[in-house]
């Protein structure tokens, strides 16, 4: 009995640390950390090509689960670390799985934080491809709002 009550034991602890339960993630100090980066190479290099850098996925701009998203004050998506084929649209009126106006949100939060501000939604998370629980900070640059987000 002592042998099985041992066994089990042994095997949760090594389903713990398996790379299925894994917590692999960027951290929320790592967004904050990826958005003031992205601002700098705007103001560097020019939004045109700090854009292009940002959906061409650089690898200086992504890092596991976290990549920069720059929307439009009026929603247009002009760059996305995940999905180029979103950059150009007015995604406004999109909602999470649960009907929150995500992106509507973001917009008027950067608009009365500009200096910085966490939203949480729920969003389909690149590492695993599972709707998760999302937190994205943003900052207002010019006209834009220019977002990180992690999964907790």
């Amino acid at each position: 009995m002592k042998i099985a009550s041992w066994a089990a034991a042994a095997l949760m602890a090594a389903s713990l640390t398996s790379p299925a339960f894994a917590t692999d993630g960027a951290t929320k100090e790592q967004a904050v950390a990826m958005v003031k980066k992205g601002i700098g190479h705007i103001k560097s290099a020019g939004p045109e090509k700090a854009y292009a850098a940002f959906t061409g996925k650089d690898k200086l701009f992504i890092d596991r689960d976290l990549y920069l998203v720059v929307y439009g004050l009026d929603g247009k998506v002009l760059a996305h670390g995940q999905n180029e084929k979103q950059v150009g649209k007015n995604l406004l009126e999109m909602t999470d799985i649960d009907g929150k106006y995500f992106v509507k949100e973001r917009v008027a939060m950067v608009r009365a934080k500009p200096t910085g501000a966490w939203q949480e939604y729920k969003f389909t998370n690149p590492m695993n491809k599972k709707i998760e629980p999302k937190v994205m900070y943003c900052e207002k640059l010019d006209e834009t709002a220019v977002c990180g987000g992690v999964y907790p």
